[in-house]
């Protein structure tokens, strides 16, 4: 069996697509699909399933994947450590991130790990439950969300925790007064997370135990929208590393919790089985370093404590 054909199939699991397979490794499109015929003619078994958009793995080509994934790149190590020298990219990690973990500082997380030629980080930016589905189905080698939940085919990883703060204009009455205490959200149109996300649901949680019922005007399924509707009217809360750029350039004030205090915490999840490729696992331990400050990069905003 070629070397060749197991990294096709292999990107093609991973893409879910032909067409991208083929692109990756300077192929037409139905070359790529007859080496997967190849394969199956061989194996006796159908790998993969043509009827779906985008296309799946059946459950013997996922476990062919999992198991060429881990041969392919190891090959490709070896490959670059005999050669003894710089290797063009060769091996990509597949990272599904939740929106807003993306707009905070994944771009010096990439660049660190961009560096050995041999390797690179793609992320996808995308909903929570895709992040679930797309680390599950091992199309992404690593999963960055919030709220994680317990799953025993997943390992999560706890990385960090980030404030909610109240988030409104730089107008607005709350963003003069110093700590804001719940109940002074109450009369105020709340700007929220949509029903169902799990988000909303800590956070109508933590509302509701401390005996707070609020008036939510607009929902909205990512912290960018709720940054937009928030800068004309009304309130929210959010975690206050994703409003720190707003709150540097005046669009948005934030203001701490006088009697209560919430956090969003942030994990890093992948599959129990098969483990982390190498080069995955290199991905993890570097976003659990701690952060790497640049000497040129703007002080993070202040929350507001009172008068502004």
């Amino acid at each position: 069996m070629q070397f060749e054909a197991l990294k096709v199939f292999c990107d093609i699991a991973r893409f879910r697509s032909f067409s991208q397979a083929a692109a990756a490794n300077d192929l037409t499109q139905p070359a790529a699909s007859q080496i997967v015929n190849q394969l199956e003619k061989r194996l006796g078994v159908r790998l993969v399933d043509r009827s779906t958009r985008p296309l799946q793995l059946t459950p013997e080509g996922q476990t062919y994947y999992e198991g060429c994934r881990t041969l392919v790149e190891q090959y490709l190590e070896i490959e670059s450590v005999v050669r003894r020298k710089e290797p063009e990219i060769l091996t990509t990690v597949q990272v599904a991130a939740i929106y807003s973990v993306g707009l905070r500082d994944m771009n010096q997380y990439t660049e660190r790990f961009n560096e050995n030629a041999a390797e690179r980080v793609q992320i996808e930016y995308t909903h929570p439950d895709r992040v679930y589905e797309r680390v599950q189905a091992g199309a992404a080698d690593v999963g960055l969300i919030s709220f994680p939940k317990k799953s025993r085919d997943l390992t999560v990883i706890p990385w960090r925790e980030e404030e909610m703060v109240i988030t409104c204009a730089p107008g607005h009455h709350l963003a003069h007064n110093g700590p804001v205490k719940l109940k002074q959200l109450a009369n105020e149109p709340f700007v929220g997370f949509e029903r169902g996300l799990t988000i909303r649901r800590q956070i109508d949680r933590f509302l509701k135990d401390h005996g707070v019922a609020l008036d939510v005007a607009m929902e909205f399924d990512n912290i960018e929208n709720i940054k937009h509707a928030v800068e004309v009217s009304g309130v929210t809360l959010l975690p206050l590393p994703t409003v720190q750029r707003e709150i540097a350039a005046g669009n948005l004030a934030a203001v701490r919790l006088a009697d209560a205090r919430m956090v969003r915490p942030l994990a890093i999840i992948h599959r129990r089985s098969p483990r982390p490729t190498p080069a995955a696992q290199r991905f993890i331990d570097l976003l659990r370093q701690p952060e790497d400050v640049p000497k040129d990069a703007p002080r993070k905003a202040s929350v507001s404590r009172g008068s502004r």
